[in-house]
Protein backbone atom coordinates (compact mmCIF):
# COMPACT_ATOMS: atom_id res chain seq x y z
CA UNK A 1 0.00 0.00 0.00
CA UNK A 2 1.00 3.38 -0.67
CA UNK A 3 0.84 4.53 2.99
CA UNK A 4 3.04 1.74 4.16
CA UNK A 5 5.82 2.41 1.77
CA UNK A 6 4.95 5.98 2.78
CA UNK A 7 5.50 5.11 6.55
CA UNK A 8 8.96 3.28 5.79
CA UNK A 9 10.59 5.97 4.59
CA UNK A 10 9.88 8.12 7.15
CA UNK A 11 13.73 8.13 8.58
CA UNK A 12 14.20 7.15 12.23
CA UNK A 13 16.09 9.07 14.68
CA UNK A 14 17.61 7.98 18.11
CA UNK A 15 18.36 11.25 20.55
CA UNK A 16 21.18 10.31 22.38
CA UNK A 17 22.05 11.22 26.19
CA UNK A 18 25.59 11.14 25.38
CA UNK A 19 27.14 12.49 22.60
CA UNK A 20 29.01 10.13 20.32
CA UNK A 21 32.82 11.37 19.11
CA UNK A 22 33.28 9.65 16.43
CA UNK A 23 30.57 8.73 13.01
CA UNK A 24 29.83 5.21 14.62
CA UNK A 25 27.36 2.88 12.31
CA UNK A 26 25.45 0.28 13.64
CA UNK A 27 22.19 -2.06 11.84
CA UNK A 28 19.63 -2.34 13.77
CA UNK A 29 15.74 -3.52 13.46
CA UNK A 30 16.86 -3.89 9.78
CA UNK A 31 18.41 -0.63 9.22
CA UNK A 32 21.51 1.15 9.28
CA UNK A 33 21.77 3.69 11.81
CA UNK A 34 24.50 6.36 11.40
CA UNK A 35 25.31 8.41 14.63
CA UNK A 36 26.88 12.21 14.55
CA UNK A 37 26.97 14.00 18.37
CA UNK A 38 23.95 12.89 19.95
CA UNK A 39 21.63 11.45 17.15
CA UNK A 40 21.53 8.57 15.30
CA UNK A 41 19.44 8.59 11.90
CA UNK A 42 18.19 5.33 10.25
CA UNK A 43 17.52 7.56 6.46
CA UNK A 44 15.88 3.69 5.21
CA UNK A 45 14.19 2.53 8.02
CA UNK A 46 12.72 -1.20 7.56
CA UNK A 47 9.25 -1.99 8.80
CA UNK A 48 11.32 -3.44 11.85
CA UNK A 49 13.26 -0.45 12.67
CA UNK A 50 10.52 1.74 14.89
CA UNK A 51 10.96 -0.79 17.81
CA UNK A 52 11.52 -0.97 21.31
CA UNK A 53 13.91 -3.76 20.70
CA UNK A 54 15.71 -1.53 18.07
CA UNK A 55 16.00 1.23 20.81
CA UNK A 56 17.31 -1.40 22.91
CA UNK A 57 20.25 -2.18 20.54
CA UNK A 58 21.21 1.67 20.11
CA UNK A 59 21.12 1.69 24.10
CA UNK A 60 22.75 -0.86 24.54
CA UNK A 61 26.12 0.71 22.20
CA UNK A 62 25.51 4.48 23.22
CA UNK A 63 24.28 4.56 26.36
CA UNK A 64 20.28 6.28 27.35
CA UNK A 65 18.17 6.93 24.24
CA UNK A 66 16.32 10.54 25.41
CA UNK A 67 13.44 10.27 22.17
CA UNK A 68 13.11 7.71 19.45
CA UNK A 69 11.09 7.47 16.22
CA UNK A 70 10.27 9.78 13.25
CA UNK A 71 7.69 12.18 12.19
CA UNK A 72 4.91 10.64 12.42
CA UNK A 73 5.57 8.31 15.18
CA UNK A 74 7.83 8.77 19.00
CA UNK A 75 8.09 5.95 21.58
CA UNK A 76 5.59 6.75 24.17
CA UNK A 77 7.56 6.89 27.81
CA UNK A 78 7.14 3.43 29.06
CA UNK A 79 8.68 2.07 25.69
CA UNK A 80 11.64 4.73 26.01
CA UNK A 81 12.08 3.54 29.33
CA UNK A 82 12.44 0.17 28.68
CA UNK A 83 14.65 0.86 25.65
CA UNK A 84 17.08 2.37 28.23
CA UNK A 85 16.51 -0.17 30.79
CA UNK A 86 18.76 -1.81 28.19
CA UNK A 87 21.42 1.26 28.40
CA UNK A 88 21.77 0.81 32.08
CA UNK A 89 22.57 -2.91 32.25
CA UNK A 90 25.24 -2.02 29.87
CA UNK A 91 26.31 0.82 32.16
CA UNK A 92 26.56 -1.46 34.78
CA UNK A 93 28.35 -4.32 32.82
CA UNK A 94 31.12 -1.70 31.72
CA UNK A 95 31.43 -0.41 34.87
CA UNK A 96 32.85 -3.86 36.76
Amino acid sequence: SAAGSALASDSITAKLQQPVAAKPKIIAGGAVFVCEADACLAAAPSTRTFATATCKDLAKNFGAITSFGGERKQLDADKLGACNAAAASATELAKR
